[in-house]
């Protein structure tokens, strides 16, 4: 049997666990909207056309906040099309996913949605096909008490009371060459910085997240954010991060160590921000929003296949192993640890496309990676202390890899320790020990353990209890020295308190 070490002291804080850090991503793609979300004709649906069943795993998730409408999605779309009478909507084509978009669920449906699903609205603008002007004027329908054009078109719609929506995504992944109205890092820096500066006008109060680069491997990775926050440093409060990973070569030690590069990714986007900061003399500091993340692969070939041109069809439809829920554990871990600095983090998505949550006519039901989400968004909340994990390694293609990843957040209301740990050995258990005598009287009441001899293993409808977890992790306090066994590839939860 593997032993590592978990070294935490109360008075050494990363910081304060942004409940945001658990937010997800609704686009229209695929049936994340239509057939996920919203499907009117469904026995499951509400009187707004909101299925029922969805909305209580989303609760279930507690999901803080929701971006939408995307994605590639937002930079060409008009959101105009989407709000007011039904039946005076347009179809239009997407041509972000070469899909026909029938508009029958729009801005104030969602705002709606968002209510029943006990989440907040993190809106993006069209910066792609559209600019500041288009910002300026959404966010007048949104948040203007009336008087105006937008506000009272808005009350018009049946919303009286503004959305009071606070925080916007200043488009998406606009150096992507797949983007509609993708911008060199000049172009979008200044556009972001005039819609920014333009939107404070109408409200002073809303949060403004800038793109960065699309993904870590982007041949203008590094000079994009520099030049993009040189540009709108002033205006904005986060620049976005983006990041998917797959097991394409079926080399899953190699998978699992994926957390080591996006936890690398991170603090190079850090580096990159203060960097900014220091060179403009600047008093604020930039945080991060990971707005995009997850596991995403399985549905690559078959989404090569679609015809184009309908709507909603089974898109990016992924589904997931107990492989991508350790990942996911550990994507997770990699995101607290870093809770100094990212604020805000989405997975995406929500419902149906590279999602935690699936949807057939017949019912719903919980992908493997919906409970380390589960976990994480219930019971991680308070403040992350600076975890040194000392643990074997392993090489893979990200470097060294360790074969535990852990992350401890303490919350000194409630009196809990949460711990949460990925063992990334395929063959051993792992021993853990960890000093807890600052913690005097805590003891292990929770030890929650998600394994499966399969790594393959799936939850589909017909079997949607393949991979669940349970309460019989071993693990104990005595004399103040905390001693855990982890079962090989497993994903834990380890809860003390007094």
């Amino acid at each position: 049997m593997k032993k590592a070490e978990i070294v935490v002291d109360k008075s050494f804080l990363t910081g304060e666990v942004d409940r945001r850090i658990y937010g997800s991503f609704i686009e229209h793609l695929g049936r994340a909207v239509y057939q996920g979300i919203y499907q009117p004709d469904s026995p499951f649906a509400d009187e707004q056309g909101f299925r029922k069943d969805v909305l209580k795993l989303i609760r279930e998730l507690n999901v803080p906040v929701v971006r939408y409408p995307g994605g590639n999605f937002v930079s060409g779309y008009h959101w105009e099309d989407g709000v007011g009478p039904k039946e005076k909507r347009p179809s239009k084509l997407d041509l972000a996913w070469c899909v026909i978009e029938n508009n029958q669920f729009g801005l104030n449906e969602f705002v709606d949605w968002a209510k029943k699903a006990d989440t907040e609205v993190m809106m993006a603008v069209n910066l792609g096909t559209r600019g500041a002007e288009d910002a300026k004027n959404v966010l007048e329908y949104c948040n203007i008490k009336g008087g105006t054009y937008y506000s009272d078109l808005r009350r018009e719609h049946g919303y009286e009371a503004p959305h009071n929506i606070k925080l916007w995504c200043l488009g998406n992944e606009m150096d992507g060459p797949w983007q509609m109205g993708h911008k060199t890092a000049d172009e979008y820096g200044r556009l972001a910085e005039e819609t920014g500066r333009i939107m404070r006008m109408v409200d002073p109060s809303v949060e403004l997240v800038a793109c960065g680069s699309s993904y870590l491997d982007m041949p203008t990775f590094g000079t994009w954010e520099a030049t993009v926050l040189d540009h709108c440093y002033d205006q904005v409060d986060y620049l976005s991060l983006h990041q998917y990973y797959g097991n394409r070569d079926g080399n899953t030690p190699d998978f699992l160590a994926s957390s080591v590069g996006m936890d690398e990714f991170i603090s190079s986007v850090v580096s990159i921000c203060d960097y900014v900061k220091a060179k403009k003399h600047g008093k604020k500091k930039i945080n991060l929003s990971f707005d995009e993340w997850n596991v995403w692969y399985h549905s690559n070939e078959a989404d090569k296949k679609l015809e184009k041109w309908v709507q909603a069809p089974h898109q990016l439809e992924d589904v997931y192993n107990f492989e991508d829920a350790l990942l996911v554990g550990s994507m997770l871990i990699t995101l607290l640890r870093h809770a100094d600095r990212v604020k805000i983090a989405c997975l995406a998505q929500l419902v149906n496309v590279i999602a935690p949550i699936m949807t057939s006519d017949t019912g719903a039901w919980r992908q493997t990676i919906f409970y380390p989400y589960m976990h994480a968004s219930t019971m991680g909340v308070g403040t992350v202390l600076n975890t040194i994990v000392k643990a074997p390694v392993y090489a893979s293609s990200f470097g060294d890899a360790p074969y535990l990843d852990s992350v401890v957040i303490m919350n000194e209301e409630n009196e809990t320790l949460t711990i949460f740990a990925v063992n990334k050995d395929l063959e051993e258990d792992m021993e853990v020990t960890c000093d807890l005598r600052q913690f005097a009287g805590y003891h292990v009441a929770e030890h929650i353990v998600m394994t499966h001899d399969d790594m393959k293993a799936e939850n589909t409808e017909a079997n949607p209890d393949t991979v669940v977890p349970h309460t019989g992790g071993i693990s104990k306090v005595e004399n103040g020295r905390l001693c855990a066994v982890l079962g090989r590839h497993s994903w834990n939860v380890i809860r003390l308190t007094k």
